[in-house]
Formats: structure tokens, C-alpha cells, sequence
């Protein structure tokens, strides 16, 4: 009987060029915007010669300073809180029988993931306007709270994927050598289950580091991140000091996607 052929779409015709330009088109504007951070020109647009004064500029800018610190601040927070709920989510979705309304849950949790931003943006300057008028309390909290939220689906995917992966004859011979809930999770379930916690709280620090549409509608005054900093000074006017903060920005995210993706390969 003869073999079936199996279909791989990267023997088909044209392939290697189409991924080519799709690369080209990806990345061509990135290279161009770290190669215009080393521009002497005031101008993003002609190049002068290569400097590193807007580096400079940028490091002794104290707004950029201040906006840097306080992005760091909220995606740290809401990356640790919204990886915590997520793994709880994310137990109690797939360490039980299947019920009816599980699938709604699933769907709930995933919402931010389907709704537009812009809609859960406006809805949330909605509803915490309100919670401003009646405490009188404006600071980070609201915007550790809203990208909290808006990051529990990327940390959740993740680590509900790992879970459903994983064997369960292990969390099994535990409960069988009388282990309970809480000692099971720690000793077996939460060793195994690092890597996609890991990947989970990587993904939702990076959403909440680069976010934009969601601060801007909730932040307060003076609670600019780097992100909004940098949408309020290209209103204004464009300098290469732009092009060196993202490319500071790039190879931050890139270090800490490259140092999390290390850590889960040696934990796997």
C-alpha cells in the first residue's frame, strides 16, 4: 500500500520568498528606528552622523525617568497579581470535572482577549471615575487594578496549556500516599507546572510594560508611563530621543523574553 503524503506547508512553491518579505516588511521599520537612535540630526528624518547624545538625553531626562520607574512599578505588581489569579483559575478550570457552565468560565476569564481594548478601556474609566468620586483616592492603584485585568488571559493560556499537558499519575500517587490538597500542589503540581507560571508572567509583564490604550484612559495626572510619555511627546515634537528610548525599550523586552525562555527550557 502506498505511503500517504503529508501536506507541509513550507515545501510548497513560493514559501521561502513570501516568509522572506513578511520578515522584511516585520522588521525593516525596526531596524530603521534603532538606526536612526544614533543620528547627530535634531531630525528622525536625515541622517547627520552617528552619536549617542539622544542615549544621553534620554538618561538625564527626569520624565523619562519618573515614567520608566512607574511602568516598571504597575507591570511588576500586575504581572505577580495576575499570574497568581490566573494559576487559581486555571486549577479550578482544568483539576475538576468537566460541568456544565465550564465553558463559559473558560470564555469569561478569556474575555479581554475578544472585547476590543478600547472597549475595556472606556469601561473601566467608567467605572473607577466613579470609585474616584466616592474615595477621593487617585493614585497607582487604579492602573495596577486595570492592567491586572487586562493581563489574568495572557498569564492564564499559558498555564491552563501546562496544566492540561501535564500527567496527572503523579498529583494521583500523591493523594493515594494520603498527601493532602495543599501539600500535593507544592511538592508535585508546582514544580511541574514553573514553566508555564513562568511564561504566564512573562507575557503578562510585557502587556502591561508596553500598554497604552488602557493608561491612557485610566491614569490620573501625573501618572504617565513610558508609553504614554512617549505618545504625548511625538503630539508634540519627534526627536531621536524617541528612537533611543524604544530602543532601550526593544532590547529590554527582548532581554527579558530571551532570560524567561532560558529559565523554562532548564525547568522543563
Amino acid at each position: 500500500m502506498a505511503k500517504r503524503a503529508t501536506f507541509d506547508i513550507r515545501q510548497q512553491t513560493g514559501f521561502t520568498t513570501v516568509a522572506m518579505i513578511c520578515f522584511f516588511l516585520l522588521y525593516l521599520p525596526i531596524v530603521t528606528l534603532v538606526a536612526y537612535a544614533f543620528n547627530d540630526n535634531d531630525s528622525v528624518a536625515i541622517w547627520k552622523g552617528f552619536s549617542l547624545r539622544w542615549f544621553y538625553s534620554a538618561w538625564n531626562n527626569t520624565q523619562v525617568i519618573d515614567a520608566s520607574i512607574r511602568s516598571f512599578q504597575i507591570a511588576i505588581a500586575a504581572a505577580l497579581i495576575a499570574t497568581v489569579a490566573a494559576t487559581m483559575a486555571a486549577l479550578a478550570t482544568t483539576r475538576t470535572k468537566p460541568y456544565k457552565g465550564l465553558t463559559f468560565k473558560y470564555a469569561f476569564i478569556n474575555q479581554p482577549l475578544m472585547v476590543p481594548e478600547i472597549v475595556t478601556a472606556v469601561a473601566l474609566l467608567v467605572f473607577f471615575s466613579r470609585i474616584k468620586i466616592w474615595t477621593g483616592y487617585s493614585g497607582l492603584g487604579y492602573l495596577i487594578a486595570a492592567h491586572t485585568a487586562f493581563c489574568i488571559p495572557f498569564a492564564y493560556l499559558p498555564i491552563r496549556a501546562r496544566l492540561e499537558n501535564m500527567d496527572l499519575s503523579l498529583e494521583t500517587a500523591a493523594a493515594d500516599l494520603y498527601a493532602t490538597g495543599w501539600k500535593t500542589f507544592r511538592y508535585v503540581t508546582l514544580p511541574l507546572l514553573w514553566p508555564g507560571i513562568l511564561a504566564g508572567l512573562m507575557l503578562a509583564f510585557v502587556v502591561s510594560l508596553d500598554d497604552v490604550v488602557i493608561t491612557e484612559f485610566v491614569k490620573s495626572g501625573g501618572q504617565d508611563t513610558l508609553p504614554t510619555y512617549m505618545l504625548g511627546q511625538l503630539r508634540r515634537i519627534v526627536t531621536p530621543e524617541i528612537n533611543a528610548i524604544s530602543t532601550v525599550f526593544l532590547l529590554l523586552s527582548v532581554a527579558i523574553v530571551t532570560i524567561f525562555f532560558i529559565i523554562s527550557r532548564k525547568r522543563t
